[in-house]
């Protein structure tokens, strides 16, 4: 075990520049041992390069890296993992035609010969019992297959797996992004008990909760360069976001949801399909209507039931308006990979763009351009590729898409999961304006802070509607009592 107060990791001046773009202005960083530093900041700050630096995925333009208090001039991946360090990054690696075994197995070459099947399905399990006890995730399970949650607990789990290689420090963003509270609970406490035996984390977060919560050390990054770094006892929720440059917009959602007018006419009534009591829920124009609950437990199901009900009846569900879904999960169900921002903005509103029988080019740049300036999407180029852009970015150009089409309508499957506060605060502004000029929304999100945008929150268990929930009625209390019992 290395001492306590021992560098595992520092970096002294990094510097990152692609093209134009200066990702890192002279970053200094460092990580002890027994130490958990939690790393904020909006998307786009530097995070990202500095972790992938500190993975051994980068080299920095100038500056040094050194581990142990020895200088690494050809780091790289391979020595990072040597050297005890790894990463689970926010945009998860599992090969999803592989099961969750032999994706434990491409981290260990050790596991050969006969019989290393079982020996990574051995070790993946244990490691998933201790993270997440009650998971019930098979090592035979097809990582493809997986709902987005349950492919992150494998990621996070395999991380912390070990055979021949040592494992001192493992860099976690976002890693709670697609988990429900009570599973984003267990990781967080076995970090706890990972960093307590002296091993070290670096943990990246946009819920400052559990960067206050669980961090020794925080920094903060903006623009690029590291503008704060303390003990976590030195923060609190008001200092980070000042910290961050987003403080002036924190109590607008209250404030407005609580003086939106009142309801107009129906645009959604519908009823889970393994509902047996009669519970159902009911969206009005001008309605942003929230679903909360443990994750997996039926809300996105029933977006989708939704979003299919307004091309094709349904039994159970009523659908008066056209509709649009922003996905959570923008790599697997929302961005077209291979398009620009603009065509990925424009493909909700084809019918707008034509021009004939072609897609007018004019018309889609003019739309890309005001929904660019509209909600703010940081680009040189809306020409430019879709994955230009960070996570946050991405997201708020699938917000342009829905919020750019026809759709009375919008279904937002937990579209928030691992975008930067500042990022949130401006979509929060944007669906609000947007509920008061008579769109309606229904939004499901595993944040119990989001909420407070809400006008009635429906809580899910086992694929059922337990609880109504008033704005007023609304605390996590009452929303974790109704997740695990059926009391509402």
């Amino acid at each position: 075990m290395l001492k306590a107060n021992t560098d595992i990791i520092r970096l002294d001046g990094a510097e990152k520049r692609f093209g134009a773009v200066r990702a890192l202005s002279g970053v200094d960083f460092h990580v002890r041992a027994g130490e958990c530093v939690g790393l904020v900041g909006h998307n786009g700050a530097g995070k990202s390069t500095l972790m992938h630096m500190v993975a051994g995925t980068l080299m920095p333009d100038s500056g040094r890296i050194a581990v142990r208090g020895g200088i690494e001039d050809h780091y790289s991946v391979p020595r990072a993992l040597e050297l005890g360090i790894r990463c689970v990054f926010q945009e998860l690696s599992l090969c999803p035609n592989l099961s969750v075994a032999e994706n434990t197995r491409i981290n260990h070459a050790s596991l050969s010969g006969f019989g290393w099947r079982r020996q990574a399905a051995d070790l993946i399990t244990a490691k998933l019992d201790e993270i997440f006890p009650g998971h019930s995730i098979s090592a035979a399970d097809i990582a493809g297959d997986l709902s987005i949650g349950r492919r992150q607990m494998v990621e996070v789990a395999r991380a912390f797996t070990v055979t021949q290689d040592p494992l001192d420090l493992v860099i976690l963003d976002e890693p709670t992004s697609s988990l429900d509270a009570h599973t984003a609970g267990q990781l967080l406490a076995f970090v706890r008990r990972f960093v307590a035996s002296g091993k070290s984390c670096i943990l990246i977060s946009h819920l400052l909760g559990e960067v206050l919560g669980n961090a020794d050390r925080i920094v903060v990054m903006r623009d690029g360069k590291v503008v704060a770094s303390d003990a976590a006892k030195a923060f609190d929720r008001d200092r980070l976001v000042t910290a961050m440059g987003g403080a002036e917009a924190r109590q607008k959602a209250a404030a407005e949801t609580a003086s939106r007018p009142s309801a107009g006419p129906l645009r959604v009534r519908a009823r889970p399909a393994r509902q047996e009591d009669g519970k159902e829920l009911v969206a009005h124009a001008g309605e942003i209507i929230g679903l909360a609950g443990l994750a997996g437990h039926g809300q996105t199901d029933l977006l989708l039931a939704i979003f299919a009900a307004a091309s094709r009846a349904r039994a159970g569900i009523e659908v008066t308006a056209p509709v649009a879904l922003v996905a959570g999960d923008r790599q697997s169900d929302g961005i077209f990979p291979q398009w620009s921002i603009a065509e990925n903005i424009g493909i909700r509103s084809l019918a707008r763009l034509r021009s004939g029988l072609l897609i007018s080019p004019r018309r889609e740049a003019e739309l890309a351009s005001f929904w660019r300036e509209k909600i703010g999407i940081r680009t040189p180029d809306m020409n430019n590729n879709i994955l230009s852009l960070s996570g946050g970015n991405q997201q708020k150009a699938l917000f342009a898409r829905a919020l750019g089409s026809d759709a009375g309508i919008v279904l937002m499957d937990d579209p928030m999961r691992g975008v930067d506060i500042g990022t949130k605060l401006e979509v929060y502004d944007l669906v609000r304006e947007e509920a008061r000029n008579g769109r309606t929304f229904l939004w499901y999100t595993t944040e119990t802070e989001e909420l407070d945008n809400c006008d009635h929150i429906y809580v899910f268990k086992n694929g059922r509607i337990v609880a109504n929930l008033r704005r007023d009625e609304l605390t996590e209390e009452k929303i974790i009592q109704s997740s695990f019992g059926d009391a509402a």
